[in-house]
């Protein structure tokens, strides 16, 4: 079946490593208060056009608002005019790791170390960079070096977690979410990685884990879909479609919450009508959704409306060519007397 994309992507935590405040240079506000408009701004800069804080409030601004390059922009501003602010170079970084490019990240990361020599934060972020280069030993060099600083980081214990997991050793990357968690009982992306770890195990545990995560985020789709497919790969089909309700109550949208209730239905209950409406549901919300197409037609087949069942395999055909299975629902249908031109 077509699984929606989980979490625990290599670039997903770049934004929630950083823990530790302060470090900026002197004389300067590292989080200074963001005016309401963006006119507002404009109107301070032009009066006060050396006055870097207001790039970084500019820039602060435009982020939240994903103009990314608009950010950039303004923190090289800040960035000129007082170049000593760790703080800034971590800001600028993170846009840039936010835009792919590696390499001027780093440049910013690096120099965050060296301007303030006792950030934990700054170390995170280029060991993380590290770690997306493949470079584990060098990442972990640089965790441990932050966790020298401060020992009860939770931040730090996490990411060893995920230094170990890139690095294929899932005993010691438990190991470290777990002091993770003991460390921050509220640190949900632990959570979440402890309960893929142990899903892929097929250990019980996940669903503990998955259960914490969803505490700690009501709304959180990753989590219910993580709970929900572990749910369905274990047979507790009534906690997985529960997931997937809940998932449709946040975001009904989503149309893998639509297609995965159907598989359910169709696969575990033989609910096959039902499992249709559902994979109509997903269609409706994402027409390009070739998988969708795929079972909706193997609904038709299933009950015999062999016509409808064509129609539906040749649009996922058109959608996805190499879409296997519906290839082959075109030969069975082709061998039962169907016309399949």
């Amino acid at each position: 079946m077509l699984r929606y994309t989980s979490f625990l992507p290599i670039t997903c935590f770049l934004f929630l490593l950083g823990c530790d405040s302060g470090n900026g240079s002197p004389g300067t506000t590292s989080d200074p208060e963001t005016p309401l408009s963006l006119a507002e701004l404009d109107r301070r800069i032009l009066a006060e056009p050396s006055n870097a804080v207001l790039y970084v409030q500019r820039a602060k601004f435009h982020e939240a608002h994903d103009s990314i390059r608009a950010a950039i922009g303004d923190w090289n501003r800040a960035i000129l005019l007082d170049s000593t602010s760790a703080v800034w170079r971590i800001g600028l970084g993170d846009l840039y790791y936010r835009k792919v490019d590696l390499p001027k990240a780093e440049a910013q990361f690096t120099k965050a170390v060296a301007l303030a020599p006792d950030s934990t934060e700054a170390r995170f972020k280029l060991a993380e960079i590290r770690l997306v280069q493949g470079e584990y030993e060098a990442a972990m060099q640089l965790t441990n070096e932050a966790l020298k600083l401060d020992d009860q980081n939770a931040r730090g214990y996490f990411l060893k977690g995920w230094i170990h997991g890139e690095a294929g050793d899932t005993t010691l990357a438990i190991s470290s979410y777990r002091t993770a968690v003991e460390r921050d009982r509220d640190l949900y992306e632990a959570y979440i990685a402890l309960g893929l770890i142990h899903a892929a195990r097929k250990d019980p545990l996940a669903m503990q884990y998955y259960n914490s995560a969803v505490e700690l985020r009501p709304n959180s789709v990753e989590a219910w879909y993580d709970k929900g497919m572990f749910a369905q790969d274990s047979g507790q089909d009534s906690i997985a479609l529960a997931c997937y309700a809940r998932i449709k109550e946040i975001d009904p949208k989503n149309a893998t919450a639509w297609y995965n209730t159907g598989f359910v239905l169709m696969e575990h209950l033989d609910r096959v009508a039902d499992a249709r409406k559902e994979f109509a549901r997903a269609i409706a919300v994402l027409p390009t959704y070739s998988q969708a197409y795929f079972n909706r037609g193997l609904t038709y087949e299933l009950e015999g409306s062999l016509d409808s069942a064509l129609l539906d395999y040749k649009r996922a055909l058109a959608l996805r060519p190499d879409l296997t299975e519906a290839a082959e629902g075109l030969d069975r249908l082709q061998i039962k007397g169907v016309k399949v031109r």
